[in-house]
């Protein structure tokens, strides 16, 4: 079991999310930046609220991204879900 470094649920599956998308990172530059472990439910999520332009400026670290209002609001509802169910998205 491994934790989500953004709701702190137990899971047996997390995604890498890239803290920069690759989309802004220059093609050249062979090191895509920095990442993090997070589940499947917190990386839908941060995608369906936000496009890669504004995760790039203003969501680029964990703790941004936790104090993001509307990311408090889904990881507070969140922590109280069954980690192996399946979450659905909402934008």
């Amino acid at each position: 079991m491994m934790k989500c470094e953004l709701c702190e649920r137990k899971t047996d599956n997390l995604t890498v999310h890239h803290l920069v998308p690759k989309q802004s990172v220059k093609r050249k530059q062979a090191n895509a930046g920095p990442t993090t472990d997070i589940c499947s439910a917190c990386h839908r999520q941060i995608h369906a609220l936000f496009d890669n332009k504004y995760l790039a400026q203003n969501l680029n670290t964990i703790e941004k991204l936790k104090s993001e209002p509307q990311m408090q609001k889904f990881l507070s509802w969140i922590r109280k879900q069954n980690p192996s169910k399946r979450i659905r998205v909402h934008r």
